[in-house]
């Protein structure tokens, strides 16, 4: 089974924390709270409206400074949050654009390595590596456990990205095209159908 992790749209879409729960409690592992552009009141009644026991599977990728004070699991570095806070002892991971990031981050608990097919939710985000090339990188022992991919990845490219060597695999388009009852439901079920060894 893949490490299975869910990236948060930009904005705060109405029933945001509802999704996240039922995300986490239909068999995503992690999801990742990404609101570049939110103030710190934002990210609190949001983190306030998810419930407490399942903050543990959260990871901030702002506002990192709320990781201890709200009990969250992971903080997720990037140019804008280059280090995690002082004491923080959880999960950290890194976005990774090129294999040779992969290379030099020794230290992260996971990466995320995009784009990898063409992206759901930003038009004229292509991918960058070829088949030939992850499998070069998986054979060097560059992929793995603690890599996932990310970038235009949907249920039916799981076994694909096991193939290729992936530990994981990161969704947002796919999760948050249709979040209705139905919608959510139905995506989770074609996770599962396909993430199988």
């Amino acid at each position: 089974m893949m490490h299975l992790y869910v990236i948060t749209p930009e904005t705060f879409p109405e029933g945001e924390a509802d999704v996240i729960a039922a995300l986490l409690r239909g068999g995503i592992d992690r999801v990742h709270l990404r609101k570049p552009h939110s103030r710190e009141e934002e990210m609190r009644r949001l983190l306030e409206a998810i419930p407490a026991n399942l903050h543990r599977r959260l990871t901030l990728q702002d506002h990192l400074h709320l990781a201890s004070e709200y009990g969250v699991g992971g903080v997720h570095l990037n140019s804008r949050n280059p280090q995690p806070p002082a004491g923080f002892d959880g999960l950290v991971s890194r976005s990774c654009h090129t294999l040779d990031e992969v290379v030099a981050d020794r230290t992260s608990d996971y990466l995320f390595l995009s784009p990898i097919f063409d992206s759901i939710s930003k038009e004229g985000y292509r991918s960058a590596f070829t088949p030939a090339t992850l499998r070069e990188a998986a054979a060097r022992g560059l992929l793995g456990e603690r890599v996932a991919a990310l970038g235009g990845v949907r249920p039916e490219l799981l076994p694909t990205l096991r193939d290729l060597g992936f530990g994981g695999a990161a969704l947002l388009g796919c999760i948050w095209r249709d979040v209705s009852s139905a919608g959510l439901r139905e995506t989770l079920q074609r996770i599962q159908q396909y993430n199988r060894p």
